[in-house]
């Protein structure tokens, strides 16, 4: 039976003081219905009346001699048989929550019943000889379709299923109170407060229930979201139902405990689960006899000390509270299996909890725990969920008073251009904003007098900008000088940087030999001062720092570390919850500083670069330790299984555990080398030296050679070469290299500025990688530069940087006129004389070419200026008269009508795909124009291939599909063909004539 979430609109019929009872016989309309009215009256509480004896008398009799199969079409969901006594845990996120899909009951005092049938149920029963069953009509509260044998069983009464279905427990118990005094199984919903404050009434009559539900979220109101249970508290006389073992009160109003409950003897399974409860009472050990108890989502600062009196408890879950530490009575629960923690706010766990001997499994996530009490390791079987948590971090002391009677000063601002790179500050302090977002914040007393001091943004120079392994540079260099003075107070230094994704961002200081990493706080810049005109405020990577130096923003892979000691330790990933390193006592003999690092990689990728398309891989794990000497004892290392396998599927022939050499940049298969155990979701293994690790599922056999291919491949990123010339001003040339994600929004934003040939292929750099320009074929360098030797301009690439320089270039000497030149790219430092076979071989087996692009050059006029001349098509004799002949004027009014087709007949034509691509380029907003440049480049290339041209023109258009067209440059080419013949007549040199002849003569 599904659960309907609309709510049926009662239809209340009175009669004086009877009440009409309608009994309906099956395959029998509501016309043929017969309505008795019998000499009996509403129930007013007490004894029923004679007559109500007999009619309910009757009723029960035909309930008990139904067929038992149909008494069984209610629903079954939700339904407990006697037997069973195991408890579920609820689901958390399901808006409804029921261990074991439990069925309880309810039951009013009879006394406040008569005002309640009277306003909302009157019945009338009626019978027919023909049925063979009768079935109660409960309309309402519930819909006229439901029987009463959907519902109702020997034992069990299922009202959760439609809204307010509470409402008929007390009209049942006025009509058959023989049959629900034996109900052992109650589900109610709490969302109607008339309907279940009734049902509470007739609740401690039901003497003989074990298991009830009265709980809210059982419906949905018209947005989706669950209507909340509106019970408040219990009636003191529920204490009655001695029986009872499993209660369900969650998703309501409780904001204490209700006392009847400390009264039930047998209760073993109780659910308060979100509630608005801030406490429990002291005498809450007197449930002695409870096993389970949820609960989750209230609102408990504390537990009391009688907790740990329920010596019989098994599930305890108070996850999602407000908790700040544990009693140490929790010790005391020796039967407790599993403990609910997370999501509070816990400091630390009680020692009394290495008595807890039968516990399995204990879920803390979510808290601020930063030490795992060693008493836990005296539990073997004990299974811990540590996530978000931080553990093995010092503890964060807590904020300096303000001085008292100290009023807050505001230092002074100071804004700097582009050419101001000094600046005084003196005692009172000043907070510095640089150009390009960075900020320099200098508080009182950080000077003792006016001191002046430099700033340089440095250009990145690969020789002393030391990268590690899987770093990425986010900002140039910021030099702060003079480097030897000394701040009274710490300085903030806060560099801006550009935008990573699930990365770590650090800021790094150079000493003169070495980098080294700072603690960074990241935040926004300043209102009011953005690296770009009415932008948003730069990101800031802020440090404090007593001294001057070299500054840097640098993104790298999340860094999770933690000291290990003697007594051991756990760490667990926070880039990735299960990936997990547990440290067993006595794998060390002094104190180490261990750091992880983990690395997503893109499994599509993989497939794409090993060529194996079952290929998986797990996250690449990059592990290292201070001092650096392997471990006394094996090290469990736990880590997710590659994407799509599981350890039900998996065929652990493919299973390959890689160990890495950062230094050496190898890759070896140890799975024959160590203990490789698979879960469901995780493979175990133990090692006791700390290197890289990588997991891998590929049906390849020489794993290690492919595991280093695909690595360095997966480093190095897909890159373009742009080389664009200034409108104004050819002979200023910009070039860079970007990312290829980038390089369209970067061609947009310089479109009215530059003008240029296409972005070249993708190319494959290292981060850090050096790469350099060269022109080429008549071109040159006007002025030498230290990163510019004999034309060839120096780069190093970093991805977050604009990789970007601008020249001025000139003709070689002698050249004359327009140059038509090249730039070509080349990897490694510039070579003192380019080689002949580099320039010579472009591809193949000469790695050192990346990629070339054309330069022109305009000529100069006699006052030393570029010609610079608007694009003029030369005029089109395409064709020849015998064979046919189209003017200029002819082919433009034909591409006025290409449009979209002009890349389909370009191909047609024969022009090359490469042809086309640059032609798109650099028309790319002008549709006219790239048609025009399409047909004139086709045109200009004709005048050497032979007659014909016209009819080629004509069969491409065909080809095409644009017969429309090919018709029209047909007639086109008749007409001319004909006016052609008579003026060839009209001066007498038609063929055949004497004329002609004598001219062949």
């Amino acid at each position: 039976m599904e659960r309907s979430s609309e709510e049926e609109a009662p239809t209340d019929e009175e009669d004086g003081d009877q009440a009409a009872c309608l009994i309906r016989t099956p395959g029998r309309s509501e016309d043929e219905e017969v309505k008795v009215t019998p000499a009996c009256k509403p129930f007013t509480g007490g004894v029923p009346e004679p007559s109500m004896d007999i009619l309910a008398l009757r009723l029960c009799r035909e309930l008990v001699h139904q067929d038992p199969e149909k008494s069984e079409t209610g629903p079954t969901s939700g339904v407990m048989s006697e037997s069973q006594t195991e408890v579920v845990e609820p689901e958390r996120d399901a808006p409804s929550v029921s261990p074991s899909s439990l069925v309880e009951t309810c039951s009013p005092s009879p006394s406040s019943l008569s005002s309640y049938f009277s306003k909302h149920h009157h019945l009338d029963l009626s019978s027919s000889s023909s049925s063979s069953s009768s079935v109660l009509s409960l309309t309402p509260p519930l819909p006229p379709s439901v029987e009463l044998s959907a519902l109702l069983t020997d034992t069990k009464l299922t009202l959760d299923v439609y809204q307010g279905g509470a409402a008929a427990l007390p009209l049942l118990w006025g009509f058959v109170p023989g049959q629900l005094r034996g109900l052992q199984y109650l589900r109610l919903g709490s969302e109607d407060q008339p309907a279940v404050d009734a049902a509470l009434e007739v609740l401690p009559h039901l003497t003989e229930l074990r298991s009830l539900a009265v709980r809210g979220h059982c419906f949905y109101d018209s947005h989706g979201d669950p209507l909340p249970g509106l019970l408040t508290t219990l009636p003191t006389s529920l204490s009655s139902l001695s029986d009872l073992v499993h209660l369900d009160l969650s998703f309501n109003r409780l904001s204490c405990l209700p006392s009847c409950l400390l009264s039930l003897p047998v209760l073993s399974s109780l659910l308060l689960c979100n509630n608005h409860l801030s406490a429990l009472p002291p005498d809450i050990g007197q449930l002695s006899s409870l096993t389970y108890l949820s609960l989750l989502g209230n609102e408990l600062v504390s537990l009391p000390q009688s907790l740990g009196q329920l010596q019989a408890l098994q599930t305890l879950d108070i996850s999602h509270n407000l908790l700040q530490q544990l009693p140490d009575e929790i010790g005391s629960l020796e039967g407790l299996v599993k403990l609910e923690l997370s999501h509070n706010k816990l400091k630390q766990l009680p020692e009394s909890m290495g008595s807890l001997l039968a516990l399995r499994e204990l879920v803390i996530y979510s808290n601020d725990i930063r030490l795992i009490p060693h008493c836990l390791n005296k539990l073997p079987l004990l299974k811990i969920d540590v996530r978000d948590n931080p553990l093995g971090r010092p503890p964060t002391p807590p904020p300096l008073p303000p001085a008292p009677n100290q009023a807050e000063t505001k230092v002074q601002e100071l804004h700097l251009g582009f050419n101001q790179h000094s600046f005084c500050v003196s005692s009172a302090g000043c907070h510095v904003f640089l150009p390009g977002g960075a900020e320099l914040l200098f508080p009182p007393g950080c000077l003792v007098t006016t001191t002046r001091l430099k700033w340089v943004d440095k250009r990145p120079e690969r020789k002393w900008v030391r990268l590690e392994e899987h770093d990425t540079l986010l900002s140039r260099p910021l030099e702060l000088s003079p480097h030897g003075i000394t701040f009274l107070k710490p300085v903030e230094v806060c560099v801006p940087y550009h935008r990573t994704k699930r990365r770590e961002v650090v800021v790094q200081k150079f000493d003169g030999e070495s980098w080294s990493t700072l603690p960074t706080v990241l935040r926004r810049g300043s209102e009011g001062h953005s690296s770009h005109p009415g932008g948003r405020p730069a990101r800031l990577a802020c440090c404090s720092v007593s001294q001057f130096s070299w500054f840097m923003a640098v993104s790298r892979p999340v860094k999770d570390s933690c000291s290990v000691t003697p007594a051991g330790a756990l760490l667990v990933s926070s880039a990735d919850p299960g990936v997990k390193l547990q440290f067993p006592p006595d794998s060390t003999l002094q104190t180490r500083s261990i750091t992880l690092q983990v690395l997503q990689v893109s499994v599509s990728e993989v497939q794409a670069l090993c060529g194996d398309p079952q290929a998986r891989v797990s996250p690449l794990l990059c592990l290292s330790q201070t001092p650096s000497i392997d471990f006394l004892q094996p090290i469990k290392v736990q880590i997710p299984l590659p994407p799509g396998v599981t350890g039900h599927t998996v065929d652990t022939s493919c299973l390959h555990l890689l160990h890495g050499d950062p230094t050496a940049q190898t890759w070896t298969d140890i799975t024959s080398q160590v203990s490789l155990d698979v879960t469901h979701l995780y493979a175990i293994f133990y090692i006791t030296h700390f290197s890289w690790y990588w997991l891998w599922y590929t049906t390849q056999r020489c794993v290690g050679g492919v595991v280093r291919k695909v690595y360095q491949r997966l480093k190095q990123f897909k890159v373009q070469f742009l080389v664009l010339q200034r409108k104004t001003d050819p002979s200023q040339v910009m070039l860079q290299c970007l990312p290829s994600n980038k390089v369209e929004s970067r061609v947009q934003s310089l479109s009215e500025r530059y003008d240029g040939p296409q972005p070249s292929d993708l190319c494959d750099l290292l981060e850090g990688e050096q790469f350099f320009a060269g022109f080429e074929k008549g071109l040159d360098i006007s002025t030498e530069s230290p990163d510019c030797v004999a034309g060839r301009l120096c780069f190093v690439f970093y991805s977050s940087m604009k990789n970007l320089k601008e020249v001025y270039i000139c003709p070689d000497q002698g050249q004359k006129g327009p140059v038509r030149g090249q730039v070509s790219f080349y990897r490694g430092e510039i070579p003192s004389n380019l080689p002949e076979e580099v320039a010579r071989k472009r591809k193949g087996p000469d790695n050192q070419w990346l990629s070339t692009l054309p330069l022109r050059l305009p000529a100069l006029n006699s006052e030393n200026n570029f010609i610079m001349e608007e694009h003029q098509y030369p005029p089109l004799n395409l064709g020849d008269p015998e064979s046919g002949y189209l003017t200029e004027v002819n082919l433009l009014s034909i591409s006025l009508q290409i449009a979209k087709d002009w890349r389909v007949i370009g191909i047609n034509l024969g022009l090359s795909y490469q042809e086309l691509d640059r032609i798109q380029f650099k028309y790319r907003d002008n549709l006219g124009a790239l048609v025009l440049e399409m047909l004139f480049h086709w045109a200009r290339g004709q005048s050497s291939a032979g007659p014909g041209a016209a009819s080629r023109l004509v069969a491409a258009l065909m080809e095409s599909g644009r017969t429309d067209l090919a018709e029209e440059i047909e007639n086109i080419v008749s007409i001319g063909r004909r006016k052609y013949s008579e003026s060839l007549r009209r001066v007498g040199l038609e063929e055949g004539s004497s004329s002609f002849a004598e001219a062949q003569q």
